[in-house]
């Protein structure tokens, strides 16, 4: 079960830095002064990439806690 748990903390610290990307590439977008449909279109492709960084920290963690339980 300790394999379980490692591929899990690896899951989860790459599903952490890709919401710590897409905070970084928001804070870029606010410091070019985009505003209105640009800003809007740059945060839209953002949303995809920050659901998929937060559904694989939580896969990660569920791996985590399953591998905690069952070991």
């Amino acid at each position: 079960m300790a394999a379980l748990i490692w591929i899990g903390a690896i899951l989860c610290l790459a599903g952490l830095g890709g919401l710590v990307w897409c905070i970084f590439v928001a804070a870029g977008a606010r410091r070019e002064g985009l505003e209105g449909e640009a800003m809007e279109a740059r945060l839209r492709g953002l949303v995809a990439w920050n659901l998929g960084a937060l559904a694989v920290s939580a896969i990660g963690l569920m791996l985590v806690v399953t591998g905690v339980i069952l070991g």
